[in-house]
């Protein structure tokens, strides 16, 4: 297993630096267009990005780039998917959907904070039915805020640690502490700005 996973960190190392300077434009570009396309792996971009500009400037543009990303989604949605969906919400069983989406648009910041802040979370569905739900900007602004730099963090460190992360199990108590805190943080302006 460490074999393989040094094979895939020298191989890394050479598309980087056989794509030069193109490398980490294009790591930056599929991050913005992953929020939409949820096919492509955040998790792979972020940690080139880190390669590529190292952990403090990579970890910056990675949490930059994926807040503009889905910002980006979200108006994406409320823009052109908004009215669609309410048109299928009044074709099909409207009053589950109805259901759903009013408990989406009053989840709790708290709540979709540690939601999105769990590095497996799909953002993108995230981004998607906030877009359409009544869902506050502010509230869904605040939310991706204060979680992706959890979250890029993660993927960031264990994409540059991965044969560390996989022999010490202190790696994952630094997840759960960073889970806390994203929940915490979200409690704390939650209670200063009244989102909820």
């Amino acid at each position: 297993m460490e074999e393989i996973l040094l094979h895939v960190d020298e191989f890394i190392t050479t598309v980087l630096t056989s794509l030069g300077v193109y490398g980490p434009i294009l790591g930056c570009l599929l991050i913005l267009v992953e929020s939409i396309l949820p096919m492509l792996p955040l998790s792979v971009f972020i940690t080139l990005n880190f390669y590529s500009f190292g952990h403090l400037v990579g970890f910056i543009i990675s949490y930059i780039l994926t807040l503009i990303g889905c910002n980006f989604a979200f108006f994406l949605c409320r823009k052109l998917l908004r009215g669609r969906f309410d048109h299928l919400v009044k074709r099909f069983d409207k009053n589950k959907a109805l259901k759903m989406v009013k408990r989406f648009s009053n989840i709790k910041l708290k709540h979709l904070a540690l939601i999105l802040a769990f590095p497996f979370t799909p953002a993108f569905a995230i981004n998607i039915f906030a877009g359409v739900s009544d869902m506050n900007y502010k509230k869904f602004l605040a939310a991706t805020a204060i979680a992706k730099p959890f979250m890029v963090y993660f993927w960031g460190y264990l994409g540059v640690t991965l044969l560390d992360s996989l022999t010490h199990p202190t790696y994952l108590f630094r997840v759960v502490a960073m889970l806390a805190i994203a929940y915490g943080a979200s409690a704390i302006i939650n209670k200063k700005f009244e989102l909820d």
